[in-house]
């Protein structure tokens, strides 16, 4: 059975700047409002139903440089 591929949010987050933050953010449909909130917030700080979404989302970091 293959292995299924997630993606690093925590490494993300501790080495991105505040706007490849908001692109991620972006990416997984957080609303602009939310997202400045939640920018400046360390990764074991957003919510664990947003840190799932971010890690199970297929998304990757080449796409959001």
């Amino acid at each position: 059975m293959p292995k299924i591929g997630t993606f690093d949010g925590e490494r993300f987050w501790k080495n991105a700047y505040a706007h490849q933050r908001g692109n991620l953010l972006r990416k997984v449909k957080v609303p602009d409002d939310q997202i400045l909130i939640l920018v400046n917030k360390k990764y074991h700080e957003l919510p664990a139903a947003l840190k799932y979404d971010i890690e199970t989302s297929g998304i990757q970091k080449k796409d959001l440089i």
